[in-house]
């Protein structure tokens, strides 16, 4: 046996109850379940052996990108057939210390983030909805369209942290800062967001000004650690889709920083990818997607909360919203391939093809989940006694 084929070969055989075919570049083909095969998996050219003693996943986006591999069929239900045996993919990660072992200084912090979410406002404008919201959409309806889900989940979130008007709301990576425009014009909010974006930074400071919100709102390029120093104090904190680029080791750290601007009795809603188990994480996200990026499992966090007398008030899954609204950008992402040509090239295509479909089918098989925590500083006694006001507004 070609060993350039053995470790697929041996992969593929613990595939039980899908329906596929592989095909080498040879020829070969390799008929995995039964016929008809629900898509075929072709491999123009052999991938070293060397690359899937480093990592599988890693292997098999880099062949998708480079055009060596490709999936007839529809990609996303193909990973989702595939990903039901992640566990077999296996990584060293060890021999990747450039990928799992990377600096988590501010300065490195900012430009791991910079490099993807400074792409440009034009370019996350192709896909996004119109609130420019990059985070897991809330869809009340089969219908909803991915714009109705994401003011949804803003809702969705303010509901939660059960705003009063005159109120001081922290945003701690505040994206282009909807959420925050949302809260100031329902609510009548004084916030604050802080990113180390330079584009969504400039992209939420225009939407301020042509919302004429300056007397409410205000954005500040800032890291997270900068809150620990700082004479800022919210009633409310939000978070959502930045945990993630935190690191494992600062936890504590983030928690702590949240403690010191936040009033006794304050509200904190953190909204973000978990994990059921501590990883490393996947080595071609790391390599290609999010540089630096770790998933904290819901554990961890949850864990830590006593460390600084907060409790939790609500815990939620959102998990199955998640693929939805990672389906809905990659359906808007095909819609504007032209455009994306011209900014990025058909590498790049791939690269984001591959990263919006194998997420989405991540999440649809509970290879990671999407979790809000909301908890209060302290004990607080002045919140609803039921759960209602968390669902209904």
């Amino acid at each position: 046996m070609n060993m350039q084929k053995a470790p697929i070969k041996e992969l593929i055989s613990n595939f039980k109850g899908i329906n596929f075919t592989l095909q080498f570049g040879d020829g070969e083909c390799v008929q995995v379940g039964n016929t008809p095969s629900d898509f075929k998996v072709i491999l123009k050219e052999p991938i070293h052996t060397l690359d899937f003693i480093l990592s599988y996943t890693l292997a098999f986006g880099e062949a998708y990108m480079n055009g060596n591999l490709e999936i007839e069929g529809n990609l996303y239900e193909a990973l989702d057939a595939i990903l039901k045996f992640k566990n077999h993919f296996h990584t060293h990660f060890h021999l990747l210390p450039e990928l799992f072992h990377t600096s988590t200084s501010a300065s490195h912090q900012k430009k791991q983030v910079s490099s993807h979410y400074d792409l440009g406002n034009d370019f996350y404008k192709l896909w996004l909805d119109e609130t420019m919201s990059y985070s897991c959409a809330y869809f009340k309806s089969s219908l909803d369209t991915l714009y109705e889900a994401q003011m949804n989940k803003i809702h969705h979130i303010l509901s939660k942290l059960n705003l009063q008007k005159g109120q001081s709301l922290l945003d701690i990576g505040c994206g282009w800062g909807h959420l925050l425009i949302e809260a100031a014009k329902l609510y009548k909010v004084h916030g604050v967001g802080i990113t180390l974006s330079q584009e969504q930074y400039d992209g939420f400071n225009a939407r301020i000004q042509a919302e004429n919100l300056q007397d409410y709102l205000e954005v500040k390029l800032m890291d997270y650690r900068e809150l620990a120093n700082s004479d800022l104090c919210f009633d409310r904190i939000v978070s959502v889709g930045m945990l993630e680029h935190v690191g494992r080791n600062h936890y504590k750290l983030f928690l702590s920083c949240i403690d010191h601007v936040l009033k006794d009795g304050g509200l904190v809603l953190l909204h973000y990818i978990s994990s059921q188990i501590e990883s490393p994480g996947d080595a071609w996200i790391k390599k290609y997607i999010f540089p630096g990026g770790v998933i904290p499992s819901l554990r961890e966090i949850v864990s830590l909360l006593p460390n600084y007398h907060d409790y939790i008030i609500d815990i939620e899954s959102l998990r199955r919203h998640y693929t939805q609204t990672l389906l809905m950008w990659a359906d808007n992402f095909e819609n504007a391939l032209p455009q994306v040509h011209k900014m990025f090239g058909e590498k790049f295509i791939r690269m984001w093809r591959m990263y919006l479909a194998s997420c989405a089918a991540c999440f649809n098989n509970g290879v990671v989940d999407l979790h809000q925590i909301l908890f209060t500083k302290g004990v607080n006694n002045e919140l609803p006694m039921t759960r209602d006001y968390l669902y209904t507004k």
